[in-house]
């Protein structure tokens, strides 16, 4: 497993943790590779997440959002006597998944449909954080001259 040392950059970054932290994450999920999954560039702020989940019924699977974390999870249930398998090529064992989301990305839904599992993820940035035109105030030279507290602070 490949190491990264981030330390070069810590001296002249400041809240850059997570940076490393995510790295690590991705270096770790790398592996699992069940089950298969895409993910698509829908628009300018929004994806879509689908995955193989093949067997699987809405109650077997759970979706959690929580710090920036996406978990999908899936557990079929333990049945009765079936018939003799000789071959399993359909995989239906218990997984778990786990993404990283950026920054205000959020998941907008989810459905199932054909063994797909589609995740609708949109980027919603907070309207503190969009850019503002900030308008310049200032005292008007006709206030200066009607108001004498106004050329006190003027100068």
């Amino acid at each position: 497993m490949t190491t990264f040392d981030f330390s070069p950059l810590f001296r002249t970054a400041i809240g850059f943790d997570r940076l490393a932290r995510l790295a690590d994450t991705a270096a770790a999920t790398a592996e699992a590779t069940y089950p298969p999954y895409n993910i698509e560039k829908t628009g300018d702020d929004s994806y879509r997440l689908t995955m193989a989940v093949a067997g699987f019924r809405p109650d077997d699977i759970e979706l959690v959002a929580q710090d920036n974390t996406l978990v999908i999870s899936g557990r079929l249930p333990a049945e009765g006597a079936k018939a003799e398998l000789l071959y399993r090529g359909i995989a239906g064992r218990p997984f778990e998944r786990k993404f990283v989301l950026a920054d205000h990305v959020v998941v907008d839904g989810a459905d199932l449909q054909n063994g797909l599992l589609h995740v609708a993820l949109k980027r919603v940035v907070p309207e503190a954080l969009k850019p503002r035109r900030i308008p310049i105030g200032g005292v008007t030279p006709t206030a200066i001259a009607n108001d004498p507290s106004a050329t006190a602070q003027a100068a």
